[in-house]
């Protein structure tokens, strides 16, 4: 009896994907099912770059098992990476380019924010996908200091539209390219917003997977704003481990909460220092409280950054640790902390048959 595509389909069913916790069929990940006699061809659909290697192999042995089952002798998967994403609603169209827009925020200023940002983008980069970095921090931009001299600096086109800056290959668009380093931004809210449209609306984004918009601490008017003109996947909070810190992001998720963008989930910044010299572990602000928050609030816990003397010195001097020591424990963290965002953001995408996502094959 020859095996038919409906009892492939069905068998598939019963494959859970490893690393989104869900069946392979519901959420649209099977592309295409070939069937040849006793072979059988099947093509799947990772949603992002940043899908863990481990895990693929397990998804491929998950798939090759099921479809065994039904005779097969020989079964063949084909993976793509596929980056899920859905359509901007009409009144909010104003990106054009970027796929998934990715908030990267915190309660209060000091935090490690920008760090997190910076590193969270050239992490996904890494990982393989089109990364860009909008610093929407107007009032303290420090992204173009963290990221060092641009190997392209921001331009005009002919049309009037604003060509990004490129920073460690990363597009890269702050109010720092644009006012002199000692001069202090003093604009009211409707300024700020007229700013955002214009970084959104004018900038030649071009094909992105991901924008990471490195947002300044609090909830005011760049939030506000940042939600009304464009949809957010959703919102990385960073805190540090101390009970001030976590009170202010609390404040912050439910500004997130009632602006309806998704909490993707909590970075703890500067959780502990190791000395490197006895190896001694010393919990300087807490430990614990962004972990604690986490299972509060119900989202995720991405991780732990230590405090590393090569991320302050990185970002002085313009080379984040992701580039400047890639093979090192943080570097690592940060990559996994990337890998855990990407993931949550393709299952809220997947997750709503209502409004079926659009999948853009990233050639």
């Amino acid at each position: 009896m020859s095996i038919t595509e409906p009892q492939v389909k069905e068998a598939l069913g019963t494959v859970i994907d490893p690393a989104l916790e869900h069946d392979i069929i519901s959420w649209r990940l099977v592309r295409t099912i070939e069937i040849s006699g006793d072979d059988v061809l099947v093509r799947v659909d990772l949603p992002t770059h940043a899908y863990p290697l481990p895990a693929r192999k397990e998804l491929q042995t998950r798939i090759e098992t099921a479809v065994k089952k039904l005779g097969a002798k020989r079964v063949t998967v084909i993976s793509e990476v596929v980056t899920a994403w859905q359509p901007a609603p009409s009144d909010k169209a104003i990106l054009k380019g970027p796929k998934n827009v990715i908030a990267v925020a915190a309660g209060k200023g000091g935090v490690g924010k920008s760090t997190v940002a910076v590193n969270l983008a050239l992490s996904l980069q890494r990982h393989g996908a089109k990364v860009g970095l909008l610093d929407a921090d107007v009032f303290g931009p420090s992204i173009p200091t963290m990221l060092g001299p641009p190997e392209v600096a921001p331009t005009a086109s002919k049309d009037s539209k604003i060509i990004p800056a490129i920073h460690q290959g990363l597009k890269v668009i702050s109010v720092g390219f644009f006012v002199d380093k000692g001069e202090a931004v003093v604009w009211r809210g409707p300024m700020v917003h007229r700013l955002l449209q214009q970084f959104l609306g004018d900038v030649e984004w071009g094909e992105l997977d991901y924008l990471i918009c490195d947002l300044p601490p609090g909830t005011g008017d760049v939030q506000l704003s940042l939600s009304q003109l464009i949809p957010i996947s959703g919102a990385v909070m960073v805190t540090t481990p101390q009970e001030i810190s976590i009170i202010d992001v609390v404040k912050g998720i439910a500004m997130f909460e009632k602006v309806e963008i998704p909490i993707l989930g909590i970075v703890e910044n500067m959780s502990s220092y190791k000395c490197p010299a006895c190896g001694h572990v010393d919990e300087i602000f807490s430990h614990g409280g962004g972990k604690r928050l986490a299972q509060e609030v119900g989202t995720s816990f991405f991780g732990e950054i230590p405090i590393d003397t090569r991320i302050r010195f990185g970002g002085d001097a313009g080379v984040p640790i992701v580039v400047a020591s890639p093979d090192s424990e943080t570097a690592r963290l940060f990559m996994d902390i990337a890998s855990r965002a990407a993931l949550k953001v393709a299952s809220n995408v997947l997750s709503k048959p209502k409004r079926s996502p659009r999948l853009a094959v990233i050639k």
